[in-house]
Protein backbone atom coordinates (compact mmCIF):
# COMPACT_ATOMS: atom_id res chain seq x y z
CA UNK A 1 0.00 0.00 0.00
CA UNK A 2 2.36 2.69 -1.31
CA UNK A 3 0.73 6.20 -0.63
CA UNK A 4 -0.35 4.22 2.93
CA UNK A 5 3.26 4.03 3.69
CA UNK A 6 4.33 6.55 2.23
CA UNK A 7 3.08 10.21 3.18
CA UNK A 8 5.27 9.88 6.34
CA UNK A 9 8.76 11.85 5.26
CA UNK A 10 12.24 12.69 6.11
CA UNK A 11 14.39 14.38 3.79
CA UNK A 12 17.61 14.83 4.12
CA UNK A 13 20.74 16.18 1.80
CA UNK A 14 23.86 16.12 2.31
CA UNK A 15 26.62 18.93 1.25
CA UNK A 16 29.86 17.35 -0.65
CA UNK A 17 32.44 20.04 -0.12
CA UNK A 18 34.99 17.66 -2.53
CA UNK A 19 34.70 16.39 -5.63
CA UNK A 20 34.88 12.52 -6.04
CA UNK A 21 35.01 12.68 -10.01
CA UNK A 22 36.11 16.19 -10.45
CA UNK A 23 39.17 17.77 -9.69
CA UNK A 24 38.75 21.09 -8.93
CA UNK A 25 37.32 21.81 -5.05
CA UNK A 26 34.17 22.62 -4.91
CA UNK A 27 31.01 22.83 -2.83
CA UNK A 28 27.83 20.62 -3.80
CA UNK A 29 24.84 19.56 -2.19
CA UNK A 30 24.26 15.88 -2.48
CA UNK A 31 20.33 14.28 -1.75
CA UNK A 32 20.52 10.65 -0.38
CA UNK A 33 17.29 9.79 -0.24
CA UNK A 34 15.47 6.70 1.39
CA UNK A 35 11.96 5.07 1.33
CA UNK A 36 8.91 3.46 -0.31
CA UNK A 37 7.32 4.26 -3.64
CA UNK A 38 6.50 8.17 -3.12
CA UNK A 39 10.57 8.60 -3.34
CA UNK A 40 11.47 5.67 -5.19
CA UNK A 41 12.96 6.45 -8.90
CA UNK A 42 12.98 3.04 -10.48
CA UNK A 43 15.10 0.83 -7.88
CA UNK A 44 12.74 -1.71 -7.92
CA UNK A 45 13.10 -2.55 -11.32
CA UNK A 46 15.98 -3.86 -10.51
CA UNK A 47 15.71 -5.91 -7.82
CA UNK A 48 12.54 -8.04 -9.79
CA UNK A 49 11.21 -7.07 -12.82
CA UNK A 50 7.97 -9.51 -12.71
CA UNK A 51 6.72 -8.50 -9.71
CA UNK A 52 3.40 -6.32 -9.34
CA UNK A 53 5.30 -3.81 -8.31
CA UNK A 54 6.55 -3.26 -11.40
CA UNK A 55 3.41 -1.76 -12.91
CA UNK A 56 4.89 1.42 -12.91
CA UNK A 57 7.06 0.94 -15.24
CA UNK A 58 4.34 1.18 -17.99
CA UNK A 59 3.39 3.57 -19.88
CA UNK A 60 1.63 5.98 -18.96
CA UNK A 61 3.74 6.76 -16.16
CA UNK A 62 5.70 9.36 -16.49
CA UNK A 63 3.94 10.53 -19.77
CA UNK A 64 4.26 14.37 -18.04
CA UNK A 65 7.48 15.12 -18.00
CA UNK A 66 9.96 12.28 -18.90
CA UNK A 67 7.61 10.81 -21.68
CA UNK A 68 8.50 7.24 -20.35
CA UNK A 69 8.50 5.39 -17.53
CA UNK A 70 10.71 5.87 -15.38
CA UNK A 71 9.94 3.48 -12.68
CA UNK A 72 8.22 6.41 -10.34
CA UNK A 73 4.76 6.04 -9.71
CA UNK A 74 3.79 8.77 -10.97
CA UNK A 75 3.32 10.56 -14.50
CA UNK A 76 6.58 12.77 -13.65
CA UNK A 77 8.70 13.71 -11.02
CA UNK A 78 8.21 13.40 -6.95
CA UNK A 79 8.85 15.20 -4.37
CA UNK A 80 13.34 14.52 -4.28
CA UNK A 81 12.94 15.78 -7.91
CA UNK A 82 11.69 18.94 -7.16
CA UNK A 83 13.61 19.18 -4.05
CA UNK A 84 16.84 18.92 -6.37
CA UNK A 85 15.36 21.25 -8.65
CA UNK A 86 14.80 23.78 -6.30
CA UNK A 87 18.19 23.10 -4.67
CA UNK A 88 20.07 23.82 -8.28
CA UNK A 89 21.69 20.47 -8.78
CA UNK A 90 20.44 17.48 -11.08
CA UNK A 91 18.24 14.78 -10.56
CA UNK A 92 19.09 12.10 -8.30
CA UNK A 93 19.43 8.77 -9.85
CA UNK A 94 18.88 4.98 -8.29
CA UNK A 95 21.01 3.94 -6.53
CA UNK A 96 21.59 0.76 -9.44
CA UNK A 97 21.67 3.08 -12.36
CA UNK A 98 25.26 5.04 -11.08
CA UNK A 99 28.56 3.65 -9.98
CA UNK A 100 29.72 4.07 -6.80
CA UNK A 101 32.66 6.59 -8.07
CA UNK A 102 29.71 8.86 -9.68
CA UNK A 103 27.54 9.53 -6.30
CA UNK A 104 28.81 13.36 -6.32
CA UNK A 105 25.24 14.45 -5.98
CA UNK A 106 23.67 11.75 -4.05
CA UNK A 107 22.21 8.52 -3.97
CA UNK A 108 18.42 7.40 -4.13
CA UNK A 109 17.55 4.06 -2.48
CA UNK A 110 13.63 4.30 -2.16
CA UNK A 111 12.16 0.91 -2.79
CA UNK A 112 8.39 0.66 -3.59
CA UNK A 113 6.70 -1.40 -1.14
CA UNK A 114 9.37 -0.69 1.66
CA UNK A 115 6.97 0.56 3.90
CA UNK A 116 4.20 -1.24 6.48
CA UNK A 117 4.11 -4.37 4.49
CA UNK A 118 7.84 -4.52 4.03
CA UNK A 119 7.64 -7.97 5.62
CA UNK A 120 5.42 -9.35 2.80
CA UNK A 121 7.64 -8.13 0.19
CA UNK A 122 10.84 -9.60 1.21
CA UNK A 123 13.08 -10.54 -1.97
CA UNK A 124 11.34 -7.67 -4.25
CA UNK A 125 11.81 -4.41 -2.68
CA UNK A 126 15.14 -2.86 -0.62
CA UNK A 127 13.78 -3.10 3.06
CA UNK A 128 14.71 0.13 5.11
CA UNK A 129 17.85 -2.10 6.55
CA UNK A 130 18.98 -2.60 3.64
CA UNK A 131 18.52 0.71 2.56
CA UNK A 132 20.30 2.14 5.71
CA UNK A 133 23.24 -0.97 4.73
CA UNK A 134 23.69 0.56 1.32
CA UNK A 135 23.99 4.16 2.95
CA UNK A 136 26.39 3.00 5.00
CA UNK A 137 28.64 1.07 1.95
CA UNK A 138 28.18 5.12 0.36
CA UNK A 139 30.11 6.53 3.31
CA UNK A 140 32.40 3.97 4.02
CA UNK A 141 33.73 4.25 0.10
CA UNK A 142 33.45 8.27 1.07
CA UNK A 143 35.79 8.53 3.72
CA UNK A 144 38.18 6.27 1.73
CA UNK A 145 37.79 9.12 -0.86
CA UNK A 146 37.83 12.60 0.88
CA UNK A 147 39.67 10.97 4.45
CA UNK A 148 37.86 10.94 8.20
CA UNK A 149 37.78 14.25 8.84
CA UNK A 150 36.28 15.64 5.37
CA UNK A 151 33.71 13.56 5.51
CA UNK A 152 32.41 13.57 8.80
CA UNK A 153 31.82 17.30 7.86
CA UNK A 154 30.38 16.46 4.79
CA UNK A 155 27.68 13.50 6.77
CA UNK A 156 27.10 16.12 9.38
CA UNK A 157 25.78 18.82 7.25
CA UNK A 158 23.40 16.28 5.78
CA UNK A 159 19.67 16.62 5.50
CA UNK A 160 18.38 12.96 4.79
CA UNK A 161 15.66 12.30 3.34
CA UNK A 162 12.22 9.50 4.16
CA UNK A 163 9.31 8.53 3.14
CA UNK A 164 7.40 5.79 5.16
CA UNK A 165 4.53 5.01 7.56
CA UNK A 166 6.67 2.34 9.40
CA UNK A 167 6.47 2.15 12.91
CA UNK A 168 10.16 0.84 12.88
CA UNK A 169 11.91 3.98 11.04
CA UNK A 170 13.39 4.68 14.39
CA UNK A 171 16.27 2.36 13.51
CA UNK A 172 16.98 3.78 10.60
CA UNK A 173 17.31 7.52 11.94
CA UNK A 174 19.49 6.47 14.60
CA UNK A 175 21.84 4.94 12.32
CA UNK A 176 22.15 7.88 10.25
CA UNK A 177 22.80 10.36 13.25
CA UNK A 178 25.31 7.08 13.85
CA UNK A 179 27.19 7.85 10.84
CA UNK A 180 27.22 11.63 11.29
CA UNK A 181 23.62 12.64 9.80
CA UNK A 182 22.08 15.47 11.95
CA UNK A 183 19.56 17.31 9.63
CA UNK A 184 16.08 15.89 9.61
CA UNK A 185 12.36 16.70 8.23
CA UNK A 186 9.32 14.57 8.86
CA UNK A 187 6.11 14.58 6.58
CA UNK A 188 2.90 13.97 9.22
CA UNK A 189 0.02 12.11 7.76
CA UNK A 190 -2.27 13.14 5.72
CA UNK A 191 -5.99 11.79 5.97
CA UNK A 192 -5.41 8.27 4.14
CA UNK A 193 -8.78 7.00 3.98
CA UNK A 194 -9.64 9.98 1.24
CA UNK A 195 -7.04 7.75 -0.74
CA UNK A 196 -8.82 6.72 -4.09
CA UNK A 197 -8.13 2.92 -3.01
CA UNK A 198 -9.53 3.51 0.49
CA UNK A 199 -12.77 4.81 -0.90
CA UNK A 200 -12.79 1.60 -3.19
CA UNK A 201 -12.65 -0.78 -0.03
CA UNK A 202 -15.20 1.34 1.73
CA UNK A 203 -17.65 0.87 -1.59
CA UNK A 204 -16.56 -3.08 -0.73
CA UNK A 205 -17.38 -3.04 2.55
CA UNK A 206 -21.41 -1.75 1.12
CA UNK A 207 -20.65 2.46 2.14
CA UNK A 208 -22.21 3.77 -1.29
CA UNK A 209 -21.76 7.29 -0.85
CA UNK A 210 -18.21 7.28 -1.76
CA UNK A 211 -16.94 8.91 2.04
CA UNK A 212 -13.28 8.39 3.38
CA UNK A 213 -12.16 5.21 5.33
CA UNK A 214 -12.50 6.74 8.61
CA UNK A 215 -10.48 4.06 10.68
CA UNK A 216 -7.56 4.74 7.74
CA UNK A 217 -7.63 8.39 8.37
CA UNK A 218 -7.73 8.41 12.36
CA UNK A 219 -4.75 6.11 12.38
CA UNK A 220 -2.92 8.42 10.54
CA UNK A 221 -4.21 11.16 13.37
CA UNK A 222 -2.41 8.88 16.08
CA UNK A 223 0.60 8.67 13.95
CA UNK A 224 0.84 12.65 13.41
CA UNK A 225 0.12 13.45 16.88
CA UNK A 226 3.00 11.51 18.21
CA UNK A 227 5.58 13.00 15.96
CA UNK A 228 6.36 16.05 17.71
CA UNK A 229 7.08 14.80 21.22
CA UNK A 230 9.29 11.98 19.39
CA UNK A 231 11.31 14.60 17.89
CA UNK A 232 11.86 17.17 20.56
CA UNK A 233 13.00 14.24 23.15
CA UNK A 234 15.62 13.27 20.02
CA UNK A 235 16.48 16.61 20.12
CA UNK A 236 17.30 16.74 23.74
CA UNK A 237 18.58 13.18 23.87
CA UNK A 238 21.17 13.60 20.46
CA UNK A 239 23.79 16.29 20.27
CA UNK A 240 23.80 18.66 17.42
CA UNK A 241 20.36 16.86 16.09
CA UNK A 242 18.31 18.93 13.93
CA UNK A 243 15.03 18.46 12.57
CA UNK A 244 11.42 20.23 10.82
CA UNK A 245 8.14 18.76 10.16
CA UNK A 246 6.15 19.21 7.45
CA UNK A 247 2.12 19.78 8.06
CA UNK A 248 1.22 17.62 4.72
CA UNK A 249 -1.66 16.86 6.76
CA UNK A 250 -2.95 19.95 6.60
CA UNK A 251 -2.38 20.71 2.82
CA UNK A 252 -3.31 17.05 1.60
CA UNK A 253 -6.54 17.33 3.35
CA UNK A 254 -7.02 20.80 2.23
CA UNK A 255 -6.26 19.66 -1.62
CA UNK A 256 -8.58 17.01 -1.28
CA UNK A 257 -11.29 19.00 0.12
CA UNK A 258 -10.56 22.07 -1.47
CA UNK A 259 -8.96 20.76 -5.08
CA UNK A 260 -10.03 24.12 -7.13
CA UNK A 261 -8.06 26.06 -4.60
CA UNK A 262 -4.44 24.16 -6.08
CA UNK A 263 -5.95 24.03 -9.13
CA UNK A 264 -7.83 20.16 -9.17
CA UNK A 265 -10.89 19.63 -10.97
CA UNK A 266 -10.77 15.57 -9.44
CA UNK A 267 -9.79 14.74 -5.79
CA UNK A 268 -11.84 11.77 -5.16
CA UNK A 269 -10.96 9.76 -8.12
CA UNK A 270 -7.63 9.00 -9.67
CA UNK A 271 -6.61 9.32 -13.37
CA UNK A 272 -5.30 6.27 -13.99
CA UNK A 273 -6.37 2.85 -13.63
CA UNK A 274 -10.09 1.35 -13.57
CA UNK A 275 -13.06 1.35 -11.30
CA UNK A 276 -15.28 3.50 -9.15
CA UNK A 277 -12.58 5.82 -8.20
CA UNK A 278 -10.07 5.63 -10.98
CA UNK A 279 -10.14 6.94 -14.47
CA UNK A 280 -10.07 4.66 -16.99
CA UNK A 281 -6.46 3.61 -18.42
CA UNK A 282 -4.99 7.58 -18.77
CA UNK A 283 -7.17 10.39 -18.16
CA UNK A 284 -5.18 12.51 -20.56
CA UNK A 285 -5.56 15.47 -18.19
CA UNK A 286 -3.42 14.54 -15.52
CA UNK A 287 -3.19 18.22 -15.01
CA UNK A 288 -6.70 18.35 -13.61
CA UNK A 289 -6.05 15.33 -11.08
CA UNK A 290 -4.75 15.31 -7.66
CA UNK A 291 -4.16 11.48 -7.88
CA UNK A 292 -2.95 10.25 -10.68
CA UNK A 293 -3.23 6.14 -9.60
CA UNK A 294 -4.98 5.02 -6.13
CA UNK A 295 -2.45 5.65 -4.17
CA UNK A 296 -0.16 8.38 -5.70
CA UNK A 297 -0.17 12.31 -6.17
CA UNK A 298 0.59 13.37 -9.67
CA UNK A 299 3.26 15.32 -10.93
CA UNK A 300 1.40 18.68 -10.25
CA UNK A 301 0.52 18.06 -6.48
CA UNK A 302 4.22 16.55 -5.53
CA UNK A 303 5.45 20.16 -6.95
CA UNK A 304 2.85 22.23 -4.36
CA UNK A 305 3.53 20.12 -1.97
CA UNK A 306 7.46 20.76 -2.22
CA UNK A 307 7.13 24.34 -2.52
CA UNK A 308 5.38 24.13 0.78
CA UNK A 309 8.10 22.36 2.46
CA UNK A 310 11.15 24.07 1.02
CA UNK A 311 9.32 27.98 1.97
CA UNK A 312 6.11 27.28 3.67
CA UNK A 313 4.95 29.84 6.61
CA UNK A 314 5.50 28.04 9.83
CA UNK A 315 1.75 26.68 10.09
CA UNK A 316 2.77 24.54 7.21
CA UNK A 317 6.48 23.85 8.24
CA UNK A 318 8.07 24.14 11.45
CA UNK A 319 10.72 25.03 13.05
CA UNK A 320 12.77 25.03 9.38
CA UNK A 321 11.92 25.50 6.53
CA UNK A 322 13.83 22.97 4.26
CA UNK A 323 15.58 25.69 1.97
CA UNK A 324 16.98 26.67 5.70
CA UNK A 325 19.20 22.95 5.90
CA UNK A 326 21.02 24.35 2.40
CA UNK A 327 21.51 27.31 3.54
CA UNK A 328 20.52 28.99 0.49
CA UNK A 329 18.52 31.94 0.24
CA UNK A 330 15.79 31.39 -2.64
Amino acid sequence: MALISSLCIFVLVAHFATPIVCHERHHQAALFVFGDSVFDPGNNKYINPNTSFQGNNNFPYGESFFKYPTGRASDGRLVPDFIAEYANFPLIPPYFEIGMEHFIHGVNLASGGSGCLAENNRGTVIDLKTQLKLFQNVTQLLKKKVGETESKQILSNAVYIFSTANNDFLAPLLGIYKEGGRKFVMFNLGPLGCLPSMRALNLQKGVTNGSCMEEATNKAKMFSSALPRMFKQLEKQLPGFKYTIFNFSKVFADSIHNPTKYGFKRSETDCYGTGPFRGILSCGGTMQYLFFDSFHPTELAYQQYTKLLWNGTPDMVAPYKLKSFFKLST
